[in-house]
């Protein structure tokens, strides 16, 4: 197979970016074969990193001096021959420079242009910040109360390396920019697109930033009870580790194997993964002698139950936790974690050891799958990189051999530009402003969290999502309902029993009736639906196909088929052995959907790229990505290896306050905390600071010392204001409930890109009958595309008789298959049971 074969083969990027987010997208976009041309400064990039290796792949790098006339003109011919720009400075930086983008699109209405700032450029109070990753995540809660974890044992603020707005920016910003590509081919008309990236941090995060008024008591865990009880009485935060263990959830919590290391188990809310879990440990019989029950209807108000636990619901009670744990980590410690491992693989439950990132790296499926891929880098020689992060079925074995990074001339750069000519456009249209994927209609099957998301998603651009769910569900509603007020919104709900004749006739017109259908489920599980390559093409030939699942590669490798959320990913690749610090101290990292949140942008971008390549060509592509595919995405700056490189030893475990001096979370004498972010470059700008004139002076491993004595002596407010006055990264560390807080206005159907960096709406209306908080769906700002607001979440089931209806069937037969059980039209009287 040739490049030829990928979706955006012909399509021209130039890539102005620096650091991570800018390159990356242009990376992914090379990825998907665009060619691309990467310009860098005379000095070399800003970010001095082995990353930059996988983030320049498929690329030619070219130093050009925008500074100077003729650097100028240089940048200006590579655009004049782009499809694509990409930039992540700060706002308007690149205009002063010469390159403005408003500009440019008058010229050519054809262009699509990409700008991540660190902070929206609406953002009064914060555009002009030096929005270094750390300061972004400060600023936008992602330190501050990180996790019921961190909170009880007193560890707050709380750091963490990963470059978690970068990652989120580029999956929005690469799917935005894909998507807009492919309305570019019905309108003739490109886009000027702005994707801040702590609005992208914001969204990522989005499944912890709700607010939901009188919520009922049985989805507290015994976590939140803890901190509300401490809080009450005045006690401090300071559990041990090992004391918090006993407060987790034993399907949701690491377990000690045979050969010491961790296990990490996954089976809270799924109606058979429990028991399929107890049943494999031997355990289940003895616990339903000693009164463990599985409810028929969980959905019913907790009042209703027969017994006070269900099996297979989350929480469980502390009595039955206590004692589940108690016999579950004893037979835990009679195999080894790899045989765990394949047990739970094969017997259809999630669970995963915990790994080190340096095992993941070289994990043999990792390595079978493609999910980590060796390339020949001109300067570290052979190199074990991440894999694609989104591919399509069809050519996704041409992206696991990407062209190394290779520095170049101007004029062999435009040369390589210039071997796809320019196609002549069509007249832009000049007609009302309309959403990328208007008339676009997406079938939903996805449950928890990324699949679901990633419709969502669409659903702001103006996609028609229909979401179909089972008669009787599958998963508790605290999986469901809580997680759906997130991701159900802008859909309309479906649910059918597609197991009996009637519920997959309902489903198989369903299937015939859309464009899109997307699905977070295994090989096997496809198969056995009828939606692989040959079933779809006697439903539906047209429709694109997506999906996503938690070890897939692009290749099959020995773990493909195994079951797995967000956390066990977060095991498998290193993040929380790195967040815990040790072996024995894994901890999940901290927030709901970390890489959940990402995958679901990474198959909206999988469904984009297919649906450039179905307009362009009229191939019909089947979109890929997984939660372990965008693993790498995550831990862009350190996820890489070739022989002689540095130790891993970036910054881990509960007590690390940064990764260095300069990047380091400090207190202050006003009780905040304050994230400096500065490079070895700033010290004598920090020098100038007022309080801070010994910096200079300082030795290297002298440095916190110094700076923990002297931030004592003054506010956070002080600081931020002398610190910013001199151009150095700085933020108060901020909590999302005070963003919330300060940013939240009534709903008003406009989707919040207007409202600078943070913008929540507050429903009081919501059907839920709960007054909720969400965030607005606002990070993707193009200027010529439409985003629309989406309406709340409505109740599961509430749309099956009026999407019944549009696909030609009548009020009686909807009643039989009403009463057949073949449908349904809700799973509870009340819409969050109580």
């Amino acid at each position: 197979m040739h490049r030829s074969t990928l979706p955006l083969h012909g399509i021209k990027v130039v890539d102005f970016g620096q650091y991570i987010a800018g390159p990356a997208v242009a990376m992914i976009l090379g990825d998907l074969g665009a060619t691309v041309v990467h310009v860098d400064p005379p000095s070399g990039p800003l970010w001095d990193s082995p990353a930059n290796a996988t983030l320049n792949r498929n690329k030619l790098i070219v130093s050009i001096d925008l500074k100077t006339k003729a650097g100028l003109a240089q940048a200006r011919s590579l655009v004049e021959q782009a499809d694509i720009v990409v930039e992540n400075f700060r706002p308007s930086v690149l205009s002063r420079l010469g390159i403005d983008f408003a500009e440019l699109r008058r010229a050519r209405p054809e262009l699509i242009t990409v700008s991540i700032p660190g902070f929206a450029s609406n953002d009064q109070l914060r555009r002009e910040w030096r929005a270094f990753e750390a300061v972004i995540a400060a600023s936008s809660g992602v330190f501050t109360d990180m996790g019921l974890n961190r909170v009880l044992m007193g560890v707050n603020p709380s750091f963490s390396p990963l470059p978690l707005a970068s990652a989120y920016g580029t999956m929005l910003a690469a799917s935005a920019t894909v998507l807009a590509l492919q309305a570019r081919e019905r309108t003739g008309t490109g886009d000027q697109i702005e994707v801040p990236l702590a609005c992208a941090v914001m969204e990522g995060l989005a499944y912890n930033s709700i607010k939901i008024d009188n919520y009922p008591l049985r989805y507290k865990t015994q976590r939140e009870s803890e901190i509300e009880r401490r809080r009450a009485e005045g006690l401090p935060m300071d559990l041990s580790y090992e004391a918090l263990q006993e407060l987790l959830d034993p399907f949701y919590r690491s377990y000690k194997c045979k050969d010491g290391r961790m296990f990490y188990v996954v089976c809270p809310s799924h109606k058979n993964h429990a028991k399929r879990c107890l049943k494999a440990l031997g355990l289940y019989d003895e616990l339903v002698a000693e009164g463990l029950r599985e409810e028929a209807d969980t959905y019913l108000p907790v009042s209703e139950w027969t017994s006070d636990v269900s099996l297979g619901v989350y929480p469980l009670p502390k009595y039955w936790a206590d004692k589940i744990a108690a016999r579950m980590k004893a037979v835990f410690l009679t195999r080894t974690a790899k045989e765990w491992e394949r047990i739970f693989g094969k017997g259809q439950f999630p669970g995963a050891p915990q790994r080190w990132l340096q095992e993941w790296i070289s994990d043999d499926h990792a390595e079978c799958a493609g999910l980590m891929i060796e390339v020949d880098d001109p300067v570290y020689g052979r190199m074990i990189q991440p894999g694609p992060m989104a591919w399509l079925e069809e050519s996704g074995e041409v992206m696991l051999s990407p062209t190394p990074r290779y520095w170049a001339g101007f004029d062999v750069a435009m040369a390589a530009l210039s071997e796809h000519p320019t196609e002549p456009r069509s007249v832009p249209s000049t007609g009302a402003q309309a959403g990328w994927l208007d008339g676009v209609r997406v079938l939903d099957l996805c449950n928890v969290i990324a699949g679901p998301h990633s419709a969502s998603y669409l659903a702001r651009f103006g996609a028609e999502v229909i979401k179909i769910d089972p008669a009787k569900p599958l998963y508790d509603c605290w999986n469901t309902v809580i997680f759906g007020m997130t991701h159900m919104r802008g859909k309309r709900s479906v649910l059918a029993d597609l197991g009996s004749p009637d519920g997959r006739a309902v489903f198989e017109a369903l299937v015939k009736s859309v464009d899109v259908i997307v699905w977070n489920a295994t090989e096997r599980q496809v198969k056995d639906k009828g939606l692989d390559l040959d079933g779809l093409r006697e439903l539906n030939p047209k429709a694109i196909f997506c999906q996503l699942d938690c070890f897939g590669g692009v290749r099959r490798g020995p773990r493909t088929d195994y079951l797995g959320y967000d956390d066990l990913v977060q095991a498998a690749t290193g993040i929380m052995q790195r967040f815990g610090g040790s072996m024995d101290t894994p901890e999940e990292h901290a927030h709901v959907g970390t890489i959940d949140v990402m995958c679901g942008f990474g198959a909206a971008l999988g469904i984009a790229a297919a649906l450039y390549q179905k307009s362009r060509t009229g191939r019909i592509g089947r979109a890929r990505t997984s939660l372990s595919a965008l693993s790498g995405l995550a831990q862009m700056p350190f996820c890489y290896d070739y022989q002689g490189r540095q130790p891993f030893s970036e910054a881990a475990g509960p007590r690390v306050k940064g990764n260095d001096a300069l990047t380091h979370v400090y207190d202050t004498a006003s009780g905040q905390s304050v994230l400096l972010s500065a490079l070895e470059a700033d010290i004598p700008r920090l020098a100038k600071v007022e309080g801070l004139e010994g910096i200079a002076r300082s030795p290297k491993e002298d440095r916190v010392h110094y700076l923990t004595g002297a931030l004592m002596k003054g506010s956070a407010e002080t600081w931020l204001t002398r610190l910013r006055a001199a151009d150095v990264g700085a933020a108060i560390c901020e909590n999302i409930e005070t963003i919330r807080s300060r940013n939240s206005r009534p709903a008003d159907a406009a989707p919040g890109t207007r409202n600078g960096s943070y913008s929540f709406s507050v429903y009081h209306d919501h059907p839920s009958g709960h007054v909720v908080t969400q965030l607005d769906p606002y990070a993707i700002r193009p200027t010529v595309a439409k985003v629309y607001a989406m309406p709340p979440a409505e109740k599961y089931g509430a749309s099956t008789r009026s999407v019944l209806m549009s696909l030609g069937y009548s009020e009686a037969q909807i009643e039989g298959l009403l009463s057949g059980g073949a449908i349904s039209e809700c799973w509870s009287r009340e819409y969050l049971p109580s």
